[in-house]
């Protein structure tokens, strides 16, 4: 089955610097795909170029392809009847997302405008659905409500319900439960996962938290300096990661049961992108790096069946880490 949105050697560079190295990534329609990585390792940039959303100064090459149609260079009008109708983004800050001047009910209804030509009292209605939809209490009286009104965890469930506005066949959720506590974290993550199911909706969710990726996504992809370092199911990938910068995030977990033991951190910081070091970019972080991984970038290679990593010596965790 063709993808639903295919992406092949997208690279992207600021005043000559290259961020995004090549990515290569398809997303199946219905599928669940995370994006986990340190900051600074271009997962929203990623999404940000395939959108067309970066600034005048930024050099996109490669190709993004929507059920076959090309993405990248198309014209303003394309790009809109693409952005929020079949693909929306949920981006990192909510609150900065929402004109602070203008109604909830203003905002849903121009989305509503735009992406089904609803007007009136039949977008009133399926804002007020939309709103109930996402758990918004008393969601009659809250349409005339300002952004300042609501709180963080019901302005993220308000991001979510713009997003379903279009009816979009993919959704871009970017980092969405930043800042909120633990019990809101966990009502917004059931809300998407109910939402995606009710809509047969792909998302793919962009996260820092392993434990968010692994409850809510089918497969994952590690990034790291602006390349995909291991790309494979989410169970595989949790319980038997091969790329040593995988292994290094899973270590830094802390386990929920068994005996406690000292977290083990990864050394250095992500290499600055005017400063990347010859070869594999994460070898100055390596323990297990070798005069081989300076020679040259090591591609991201098919290992095994539904597995890809970019690594010359792909390690397996001792038993005791991989179980937990």
């Amino acid at each position: 089955m063709a993808p639903l949105v295919r992406i092949s050697g997208l690279k992207v560079a600021f005043d000559g610097t290259p961020v995004l190295h090549g990515i290569d990534l398809d997303i199946g329609k219905g599928e669940a795909v995370g994006l986990v990585g340190e900051s600074g390792s271009g997962k929203s940039v990623t999404w940000l170029a395939a959108l067309g959303l970066l600034p005048a100064k930024a050099k996109v090459a490669g190709s993004v392809q929507l059920d076959g149609r090309e993405l990248l260079g198309a014209p303003g009008a394309v790009l809109d009847q693409v952005r929020g109708r079949r693909i929306a983004m949920i981006f990192q800050d909510p609150a900065s997302a929402l004109n602070p001047v203008l109604t909830i009910r203003r905002q849903l209804c121009e989305s509503l405008a735009l992406h089904r030509a609803l007007h009136g009292e039949a977008a009133r209605i399926e804002a007020l659905r939309l709103l109930d939809l996402v758990g918004i209490p008393d969601a009659a009286r809250r349409l005339s409500a300002y952004p300042h009104e609501f709180s963080g965890g019901q302005v993220q469930r308000i991001m979510i319900a713009m997003a379903l506005a279009g009816q979009p066949d993919l959704l871009i959720a970017d980092e969405p439960t930043t800042a909120l506590d633990a019990t809101i974290q966990a009502q917004i993550l059931d809300l998407l996962s109910a939402v995606r199911r009710e809509f047969n909706m792909a998302m793919v969710l962009i996260s820092h938290d392993l434990g968010v990726v692994a409850e809510n996504c089918d497969r994952v992809c590690v990034m790291y300096a602006g390349r995909i370092v291991e790309r494979a199911p989410a169970t595989r990938l949790f319980d038997d990661p091969w790329h040593p910068y995988a292994q290094g995030l899973i270590r830094a977990l802390p386990p929920l049961d068994g005996a406690r033991r000292r977290l083990q951190a990864i050394p250095g910081t992500v290499p600055d992108p005017r400063t990347l070091p010859s070869g594999c970019a994460f070898a100055p972080r390596c323990h297990h790096a070798g005069d081989d991984c300076h020679a040259g970038v090591p591609p991201l290679a098919p290992s095994e069946q539904d597995r890809a990593v970019a690594c010359l010596r792909p390690q397996r965790l001792p038993v005791e880490l991989a179980a937990e």
